[in-house]
């Protein structure tokens, strides 16, 4: 059974949508029930990242099953239009964040990710219909193993390696291969152990850059747009 509350004008709303035999739908909205033939709805559908009884309430969330070996398909949760896409191909999202939004019922629904991961494919486009159960995402979990080569550098540390650089400083390095696309610190700032100071693109990804240490920026040895190589040192801690 799906749950949602939502609010048209100064109405409060709560609907919940029942799977019935013969591809029926059974949607109660404020205690009064309808009986709903919906065209092309297939019952048969494996819907594999939907949980066996979703108890939240709100924005439809798509868990992911982090037991597979090959990318998980997002799939829609009922018959509705995308209204907006938000993920893109090769994008890294964490739990929470919001795919995509469809229209069902007269309700906007965000589709998010219940775990870490990477975004593999985006499968559907703006203004298409798509029935319950199709597939809206190609989604490889964080914990799930790398269907493909190119995903193999999650073993990578997601957080910089700091080294000694002289008697009483500390440097932040690049944890691998990539591009800087922003420097958070100047110097001068003066930061607490955990603090991102650069984010940096690696193997499509967005990667924050944390200081294991706390301390003021000394110097700061890159900048937005430069190509580093693993180990490279990128601010330098007082």
């Amino acid at each position: 059974m799906k749950e949602f509350k939502f609010k048209i004008g100064d109405q409060n709303y709560a609907a919940t949508v029942n799977t019935k035999e013969g591809g029926l739908l059974e949607v109660t909205v404020n205690g009064k029930s309808y009986t709903v033939d919906v065209e092309g709805n297939k019952p048969a559908a494996p819907v594999v990242v939907r949980p066996a009884a979703p108890s939240s309430v709100g924005p439809v969330s798509v868990p992911t099953a982090p037991q597979v070996a090959n990318p998980t398909q997002v799939s829609a949760p009922l018959p509705g239009t995308i209204t907006k896409v938000v993920a893109a191909d090769g994008a890294l999202v964490k739990k929470g964040d919001v795919l995509v939004v469809m229209e069902a019922m007269k309700m906007a629904n965000d589709i998010v990710a219940e775990a870490d991961g990477l975004v593999k494919k985006v499968l559907v486009t703006v203004g298409q219909n798509v029935n319950s159960g199709e597939a809206l995402v190609d989604f490889q979990p964080a914990n799930a193993p790398a269907a493909a080569p190119a995903a193999k550098p999650a073993a990578a540390p997601a957080a910089p390696k700091a080294a000694p650089l002289s008697a009483g400083a500390s440097t932040v390095t690049a944890p691998l291969p990539g591009t800087i696309t922003k420097v958070n610190v100047k110097v001068g700032d003066e930061v607490a152990a955990g603090d991102t100071v650069v984010l940096m693109e690696a193997m499509k990804m967005e990667n924050s850059i944390t200081t294991e240490f706390a301390g003021k920026v000394k110097a700061v040895l890159v900048e937005a747009g430069a190509q580093v190589q693993s180990g490279q040192a990128l601010v330098e801690l007082a």
